[in-house]
């Protein structure tokens, strides 16, 4: 009988990039990432060397304090999510003003924490993350089209693009999922909950103020096709129009 891996055991090895300006954290989360989590943890001490190890290596998750000298996390975030759509992100910083929250989901981030947290519950923010991101990865493998026609363009959900011509628009990770959830019920409702919960799963005020930047990105990028909109739908979501 061959034995099968949990998903504890799946996750080890990962390679987390850790960038975190205080020497003393940074160290300790290290050592209980690399300890506890078994993942392979590469501590940066400033945003600069940070974007360097990022553009030397591959890695399978990010975590970003904000306030850091030379560049600050939320800077480092937007060039790591520019470079790569799909690594998960997650925010870490001593900051809890909405408009800080909302940056961080808007450039692309994963998941935001507030200083000072357990060590303990940022080991299972990112076990959490890893696993849903492997769990998607493994349903669009198995179950649903990787291929989408909507209209005029052609919308790969693996490679993350859209196509129309010698148009080509490459999208984030959080908009490629919306886009495939709309798809998937295209000229139907996609209620509102459904998309926060499928996608964030939480549907709270923040997570629904960053689907909103989500669809308004999505719109701009479908608008050379007369025939496809994406529209709301009053009190209940939203629905992708393809006539």
């Amino acid at each position: 009988m061959t034995a099968t891996l949990s998903n504890t055991d799946a996750l080890k090895g990962k390679k987390i990039l850790l960038v975190e300006d205080d020497p003393n954290l940074g160290m300790l989360l290290q050592d209980y990432l690399q300890l506890k989590g078994k993942y392979d943890v590469v501590l940066a001490r400033d945003g600069d060397e940070g974007s360097k190890l990022f553009a030397k290596d591959k890695y399978d998750l990010c975590i970003l304090d904000v306030m850091m000298p030379k560049k600050d996390g939320f800077s480092l975030g937007k060039e790591i999510r520019k470079a790569n759509p799909l690594v998960p992100i997650i925010f870490a910083t001593a900051k809890t003003m909405i408009e800080d929250k909302s940056e961080a989901f808007t450039l692309g981030g994963d998941d935001y924490i507030t200083k000072p947290f357990r060590i303990e519950e940022l080991l299972l923010r990112i076990n959490a993350l890893l696993k849903r991101v492997g769990n998607q990865e493994k349903k669009v493998q198995e179950a649903d089209p990787d291929k989408f026609q909507i209209g005029d363009y052609i919308f790969e959900y693996t490679s993350q693009t859209i196509k129309k011509g010698d148009f080509q628009q490459k999208l984030s990770t959080k908009e490629a999922e919306l886009l495939r959830l709309l798809c998937l019920k295209k000229n139907q409702v996609l209620t509102r909950e459904e998309a926060l919960l499928s996608i964030w799963h939480d549907d709270n005020y923040f997570n629904g103020r960053s689907m909103d930047v989500f669809l308004s990105k999505l719109r701009k990028y479908l608008k050379d096709d007369p025939k496809v909109e994406i529209i709301n739908v009053h009190g209940k979501g939203y629905k992708l129009i393809v006539n």
